[in-house]
């Protein structure tokens, strides 16, 4: 099912108010690292080694995402791209060129048709010291949008990056394009706001734990603990200091070829269940109106 071009997620920028509270939230309490900075941006690590997970820039009064960056299979890949996104009825945004921010490397971006803007990266530097702490996020392990038209926004991810869908729900379509079972999951909204980011931890345990230290910061937990359906990841949810939808999970299926797809009648709970747990109560009402609140920026 893999992309024959995207090899996964690997960051998302974003435009915030106040980058001195964003530093402190980000390493204080979501526990990422401060790997470089800017006069006007902030690039934060996890354990892992993807050199950023988090590129935060100065902006106005409200949050917006600039755009979520993919890792390429190879350089060829980033023209293969730049010619399939025109032919699916997007545009390149940027051309292929040497990135100047933190992080380097050779990079494309594209914008689709309704205006997300889709950063694809290939050479950039990673860490060398690569490893898992308790209690700090990895990686990340999606990006979920908000899509107007699902099926046509599914469409481009196809055709322009090689995404597969994994499975569709009542609510939401799941695109693989590695071995995580979703990098990228499209909600079906009537809006094209950014669903939430969600950051793989260590274990189980990390993830719970986080949520303790969410509350006592106090950010409370607005989905969750859970363990969803289609990646069978556990979960908690919380809205950030600008209003952004942000996750701790872990324990992410992985699929291969031989995975099959499932459809809506294969993912329904029984009544007054919203996970597989069956212990979390639903998605909370700042939530949601958390998760239509984040827009691409059209600039």
């Amino acid at each position: 099912m893999s992309s024959p071009w995207i090899a996964g997620l690997r960051s998302v920028a974003l435009k915030v108010p106040d980058l001195e509270r964003a530093e402190d939230f980000y390493t204080n309490t979501w526990h990422l690292a401060v790997v470089a900075r800017t006069p006007d941006a902030l690039y934060l690590r996890g354990t892992g080694a993807d050199h950023h997970l988090l590129a935060l820039h100065q902006g106005g009064a409200n949050a917006e995402i600039v755009h979520a960056s993919f890792r390429a299979r190879s350089r060829e890949a980033l023209d293969a791209i730049a010619q399939a996104a025109v032919q699916a009825g997007g545009s390149v945004h940027l051309p292929i060129a040497p990135i100047t921010e933190p992080g380097g490397g050779i990079g494309l971006t594209v914008r689709d048709p309704d205006g997300r803007l889709l950063q694809v990266v290939f050479g950039d530097s990673q860490h060398s010291d690569a490893h898992e702490t308790p209690d700090r996020p990895i990686r990340l392990a999606h990006a979920v949008l908000n899509s107007h038209d699902v099926e046509a926004t599914q469409r481009f991810f196809a055709q322009a990056l090689g995404f597969t869908l994994a499975d569709r729900t009542r609510i939401m379509a799941f695109l693989n394009c590695a071995s995580d079972h979703h990098s990228v999951a499209l909600g079906d909204t009537d809006n094209d706001a950014l669903n939430h980011i969600a950051f793989v931890m260590p274990d189980l345990e990390s993830v719970m734990r986080g949520g303790g230290r969410m509350r006592d910061a106090g950010h409370q937990i607005e989905w969750g603990p859970g363990r969803h359906g289609p990646g069978d990841n556990a979960f908690n949810y919380f809205i950030g200091p600008f209003g952004e939808v942000i996750e701790y999970t872990a324990e992410v299926e992985q699929i291969d070829d031989s995975y099959q797809v499932g459809g809506p009648d294969d993912w329904k709970w029984p009544p007054g269940r919203v996970d597989q747990w069956g212990i979390s109560q639903p998605p909370s009402a700042r939530l949601k109106e958390a998760q239509r609140q984040v827009f691409f920026i059209k600039t």
